[in-house]
């Protein structure tokens, strides 16, 4: 469970703000949408070897 406090005088906005930010680089959605499905390693295996050879022609481009 995510814990934010709130300091003295803090905007609501930016409280939530922070929730988000936190709430994403916890990665607990991506985790159980991964979940939801299951999927047999050698197919995520495959699945990482694509996108690894994505983002390396996308840093040839550069």
């Amino acid at each position: 469970m995510l814990i934010i406090k709130i300091k003295e005088g803090e905007n609501i906005d930016r409280a939530i703000k922070r929730y988000r930010k936190k709430h994403r680089n916890v990665k607990l959605l991506r985790e159980l949408r991964d979940r939801k499905q299951y999927k047999k390693p050698s197919i995520q295996k495959r699945e990482q070897l694509i996108k690894a050879k994505y983002i390396e022609q996308l840093k040839m481009k550069e």
